[in-house]
Formats: C-alpha cells, sequence, structure tokens
C-alpha cells in the first residue's frame, strides 16, 4: 500500500496527444485539440467525508489519515503528487438529440495516471475541481447532494457487478457553492464537494464526434490510433481493419452493459452522446435512478420530464443511437459504411441475446426461448406495470414465490394490486413459471441461490441517498457509511439491515431529491 502523496503519476494522455498548453484559463473555443492543461483551483478547508477500501486496496493506495494530510489537499485540488500534468479533455456531444458543439470537462480534471500493484493504470480525475476552458457559464464546482450520489452510486454499481466508472473519496471543500436545483428562479447556497472518480480512461463518444465536426481529421484519427493501442492490444491500429473491429468492440461493450442497467433497473437519465463511455462504462452520474414502481416510461431527470427520450425502456434504443452517432464520426476513417452498420447490428444482437440470457437467470430459468416465451415475458412486464410492483423486490421475492403471490406483496406499493383480476392473472403466469422452473431447474434450492447471485436486494435507491445527503449535509456521515457497507454487498442479506432494502414510502414519492431530480449539481 502507498501514500497518495507519494505516488509518481504517468500522464499518457497528455504526452501522447496533441493538447493546448498555454492558453488562459477562461472559457473560449480551443480549436484542434484534445485537452487544455489547467491546474484544480484550491478550496480554504477540504475534509475527507468519506473512501472507498475496496477501490484503494485495488490500487494499493492508503486512506489518508487526517485532514491536513497531504493526500487530502491533493484529492481536493490543492496540491499535485508527483508525475501529475493535470488537464480538462475537449469534446462535443449531441444532447438531447441535438448537437450542442464544443462541450468538454467545465468541472473535471483529470489528474494523471496511476499505476497499480497488478500492472494496470487508471486515471484519477477530480470532479468539481473548478474552472476550466470548457466551463462555459459555470463556475466549475459541484455541490455536496451531487457529488455524494455520484460517490455512492459508482461504487455501488461496481459491486452490482455493472460495467462503470469508480469513486474513491468524497471531499468536502469548505465553500458554498449556488445552484438553482430545480431551475425555478430560487437559487441557494450548498456546501461544496469535490468526487475523486477513477476510471481506465475517461474518453466518451464526444471527444471523437467533435474532430469530425469541424472537419480535424488528423486530430480524430491521432485519438482514434492512440484508444486502440492504449486498451486494444489485440488490435493493430495500422491494420486497415483495425477502426471497423475497435467500433465493432465498443458497440459489444455498450450492449453489455446496456443488458445490465436493464437487468438492476438502472435509469441513467442523461445518455447524451458526451456522456457514453468509449469502454463500455457507466459514466457520469447524473439524475439516475432505480426503478421502484415499474414503469418503462419513467425518468429521474426533470429535464427530460417532457419527452421522456431517456426513460428506462428507451435506454437500448438510445445507445444505439448514439452508436450510430460515434459511426458517423468515425466515418473519415473507415469508408466502408457497410461495416459501420454491421457493427451497429452486433449491438442489436448482443444486446438481446446478454437481455435475453440475464432475464432468464433473474427468473430462475436456465433459458427463454425465442418465441414461445415471448407472450408469457409481455404478460409480466404487463402485470408489473399495472400492479405498481417495486421492480428490486419484486425480482428478489420471487425466488421464494410459486404459485401462490403472497409472497409478492411487500412488492406491491398498493396492497389492492393483489386481488381480483389482477390476483388471478398473477397466480397464471406464476403457475407457467413454475412448469418452467420444473422443467429447466428444478432443484428448489439451487435455483434460490441462483436467483439471489443475480437479483440485489440493496441499490441506491435515490430517497436513501437523500436521507445520507441530509445528515452528511448537518455534519454526519455515519449514515453514508453505514450504507456503503451495506452496498457493497447487494446480493447477501445482511442483520438488521432492513431499511435499506424496503420500498420507497409514501412521503418520498413526491418529494425533491427523492425522486425525480435535476442536472443542477
Amino acid at each position: 500500500m502507498t501514500d497518495l502523496a507519494q505516488s509518481v503519476f504517468e500522464s499518457s494522455f497528455v504526452d501522447s496527444l496533441s493538447g493546448d498548453h498555454d492558453g488562459p484559463n477562461r472559457p473560449r473555443q480551443v480549436p484542434n485539440v484534445m485537452y487544455s492543461l489547467v491546474r484544480p483551483t484550491p478550496v480554504p478547508a477540504p475534509h475527507l467525508l468519506a473512501w472507498s477500501d475496496s477501490l484503494g486496496a485495488e490500487l494499493g493506495l492508503d486512506p489518508p489519515a487526517v485532514d491536513d494530510d497531504l493526500a487530502v489537499q491533493i484529492l481536493a485540488g490543492n496540491a499535485l503528487a508527483p508525475g501529475m500534468k493535470p488537464y480538462a479533455a475537449r469534446y462535443g456531444g449531441h444532447q438531447f438529440g441535438n448537437w450542442a458543439g464544443q462541450l468538454g470537462d467545465g468541472r473535471a480534471i483529470s489528474l494523471g495516471e496511476w499505476r497499480a500493484p497488478g500492472g494496470a493504470a487508471w486515471e484519477l480525475q477530480l470532479k468539481g475541481a473548478g474552472p476550466t476552458p470548457y466551463s462555459r457559464f459555470a463556475d466549475g464546482r459541484a455541490v455536496l447532494r451531487s457529488s455524494l450520489r455520484e460517490f455512492v452510486c459508482s461504487e455501488a454499481m461496481h459491486a452490482l457487478g455493472v460495467p462503470t466508472t469508480r469513486a474513491l473519496s468524497l471531499v468536502a471543500s469548505g465553500d458554498a457553492v449556488v445552484r438553482d436545483m430545480f431551475y425555478d428562479g430560487h437559487p441557494e447556497a450548498e456546501p461544496g464537494a469535490i468526487v475523486c472518480r477513477v476510471a481506465p480512461s475517461f474518453v466518451r463518444f464526444g471527444n471523437f464526434e467533435i474532430h469530425a465536426a469541424l472537419g480535424e481529421h488528423e486530430r480524430l484519427r491521432e485519438l482514434a490510433e492512440y484508444v486502440v493501442a492504449r486498451f486494444h492490444p489485440e488490435l493493430d491500429p495500422l491494420a486497415p481493419d483495425s477502426f471497423i473491429l475497435w467500433f465493432k468492440e465498443i458497440c459489444r461493450r455498450t450492449a453489455v452493459m446496456m443488458a445490465h442497467w436493464m437487468r438492476v433497473g438502472f435509469v441513467h437519465g442523461v445518455m447524451n452522446t458526451d456522456n457514453m463511455s468509449i469502454l463500455g462504462l457507466t459514466i457520469d452520474y447524473g439524475p439516475y435512478g432505480w426503478l421502484e414502481g415499474y414503469d418503462p416510461d419513467w425518468t429521474p431527470n426533470t429535464t427530460d420530464a417532457e419527452g421522456r427520450r431517456y426513460a428506462f425502456g428507451k435506454q437500448p434504443q438510445i445507445a444505439l443511437w448514439n452508436l450510430a452517432r460515434l459511426a458517423s464520426a468515425l466515418q473519415p476513417l473507415v469508408q466502408d459504411t457497410a461495416a459501420l452498420q454491421a457493427a451497429l447490428e452486433h449491438y442489436r444482437q448482443v444486446f438481446r441475446s446478454e437481455y435475453r440470457r440475464m432475464l432468464a437467470e433473474k427468473l430462475g430459468l436456465a433459458t427463454l426461448v425465442d418465441g414461445a416465451d415471448d407472450a408469457w415475458l409481455g404478460e409480466l412486464f404487463e402485470l408489473l406495470a399495472a400492479t405498481e410492483t417495486d421492480y428490486t423486490l419484486f425480482f428478489r421475492q420471487l425466488a421464494v414465490t410459486q404459485e401462490d403471490p403472497e409472497p409478492l406483496r411487500e412488492a406491491f406499493y398498493r396492497e389492492q394490486d393483489l386481488s381480483g383480476e389482477l390476483a388471478q392473472r398473477w397466480r397464471a403466469w406464476l403457475g407457467e413459471r413454475a412448469l418452467r422452473c420444473e422443467a429447466q431447474m428444478p432443484d428448489a434450492a439451487e435455483r434460490v441461490a441462483r436467483m439471489h447471485a443475480v437479483n440485489p436486494l440493496y441499490v441506491p435507491r435515490n430517497y436513501l441517498a437523500q436521507q445520507a445527503i441530509d445528515a452528511a449535509t448537518a455534519g454526519d456521515t455515519t449514515p453514508l457509511k453505514r450504507w456503503l457497507q451495506v452496498l457493497s454487498q447487494p446480493y447477501v442479506s445482511q442483520v438488521a439491515c432492513e431499511a435499506y432494502s424496503a420500498k420507497r414510502p409514501e412521503w418520498a414519492r413526491h418529494k425533491p431529491g427523492c425522486s425525480a431530480l435535476s442536472c443542477s449539481s
């Protein structure tokens, strides 16, 4: 284990690619580069609120002992470790379906790459570390509520087995940040915070889109060759078909990630192309949410409330749309349009096969048969929506449910939904499932164990996040740390942790922060 302050970092992104080294740190257009060098802006009184023990152990980094530790100063943006060359990345993106032009890291500053004991390189990035040339009209800061949510969800998603960026630390900045939480003309000062995000790379679809959109084809090729060489050693970046094979792999990884989102009931909320990882990782946790009452048309993002472009059930199709935008951006490097289309079709095939495989596991089956099971699956999702059924608890309880729907009662938000015609439909559906289980996986104990291994009991529900935020704002991080412990083992029933698995209480149905959220952070 190593002290972060004594670590020596690498900076391959800066050292390998064209950047803006001498420009002023003010909002501006920065043409024909991939990044701008910029130092984090110091904060007055950094205080470590949370640290990921599991990620720290993987990186081989010791947790800071006290707030005046140099490591905390680095995590707050007040100091640098040897080898760090902090930068903000330049990218563009399609936001809510429309081209938005130059975007970039407006409040995220990458410090450099840390080589873990196993040899893997991890990029450390501070979100909320101050203004950059890509901040536009913003201050480059982040508030505690959004930073805590990102820290928790990053680590929870990793524990759930979902491809994701990680979070190492959460640091209170000691200053106030003014935000209009719901963009309704009522800005308030909130506690500021900085989260240290960690990933092999934070390169997004939008990093390529900006170069293609502005005709910066040399930079486009330079970035593509860097990503292929660094993250796909099995490919020869100079081979004629390397970019096609690379794009096909991006499509595959994105499809697997989408299947996992649908498996656990995660709703990202802002699936813009600048929020899509080139490595198929869940990235940029903003106004995300978790399905409580099952509703494929639900979005947690107030900005998306009218169009519902990024609703739960639309996520797989939006991912495909985003991949098509990336394919367009790569066309200057790949003249074979048919090959790009074939890669997009590969996304469809992988998503369908992965999602059906995961859904079979959730249902306690060995397989789902195309055609033969489609109507039966359709009836399930109609019933889940008709009865306002908690998505997480339903699949968890299904493991111990046979033909009588009574064990499912705790998953329903309305008691009356388990009576009358709906009850009859549930019994019929469960009866058919019992026949399938008997044919495919007759050992009940094995079936329950396998279902519990893929159906989580604990997910970071929004109302629990808000309770942790309220406590941390008042200076008490004990609820946050306890919650993180529970979320680190989401598939294992833990003693005296019923409060963390309970469905959303009625008081949280419409409470700000507990249901819908805005992009404000």
